[in-house]
């Protein structure tokens, strides 16, 4: 899946016009996409909740400041970056990220984040998979992906909306079969409940599922099918008062 977001990685470190002189975080970095083209350009933290990412991520380069730690309360100083970034990670953390997003920017910092559209690809294979899995808590995750739903959320923390733009990221595969059963293998909350959907007989459902909702969008080309994962680009800014 990190080879696949790649791209996105790279545009959002573009917008975030990064230089020498700016700190960057970069919250919720799975194994570091954007981290490591951050690092290129200034110093750089990336966080993760999950300890075997961030063993990953570290792997792939000295160059980063690897932590781990919970995005709904960061191990980072307040205001300790002027530019934060986040490629698909916290609009999958409780509400208080927004406020330790918020925290650890610096006045005057710039926010960039890429987070699926509510109805997409992404939450579309999410929604296929909910009746098999414990129900959620909190907010849909795609919240964040409505510039709307995403000002009211930020807002209050004094994080201003400047720009929002959808974009899709293309996603080729051999066929159907092969996508669902992509998506359902880098999905770590429907691999924890594997072992009790094979017991109780349901995990090929599971899969068959995802393969219902990946047909319905997908494009069939010689050769294999197209999916397009859409996405939103935000670009915000952090209020001094």
């Amino acid at each position: 899946m990190a080879r696949r977001l790649e791209p996105v990685a790279r545009q959002v470190v573009d917008e975030a016009a990064i230089t020498a002189r700016d700190m960057v975080l970069d919250i919720a970095t799975g194994t570091g996409n954007a981290a490591l083209l951050a690092a290129t350009r200034a110093r750089t933290i990336a966080v993760d909740f999950e300890p075997a990412l961030v063993r990953i991520g570290a792997t792939r380069s000295a160059a980063v400041g690897w932590l781990v730690g919970d995005a709904a309360a960061l191990p980072i100083a307040d205001g300790a970056a002027n530019v934060v970034l986040s490629v698909f990670g916290v609009m999958y953390a409780p509400g208080s990220a927004a406020r330790e997003l918020a925290r650890c920017t610096k006045p005057g910092g710039r926010v960039v984040l890429a987070s699926w559209v509510p109805g997409s690809l992404l939450p579309a294979t999410g929604a296929a998979m909910a009746p098999f899995l414990p129900p959620p808590t909190g907010a849909p995750p795609s919240r964040w992906g409505d510039p709307a739903a995403l000002a009211d959320l930020l807002t209050p923390h004094r994080l201003r909306l400047d720009a929002a733009d959808a974009h899709d990221l293309p996603l080729i595969f051999p066929d159907v079969e092969t996508a669902a059963g992509f998506f359902v293998d880098t999905a770590g909350h429907a691999q924890r409940e594997r072992p009790r959907l094979e017991a109780e007989g349901r995990w090929d459902d599971l899969h068959a599922a995802v393969g219902d909702a990946i047909e319905a969008r997908a494009t069939h080309r010689a050769g294999g099918i197209e999916l397009r994962a859409r996405y939103l680009l935000a670009r915000l800014r952090r209020t001094r008062a």
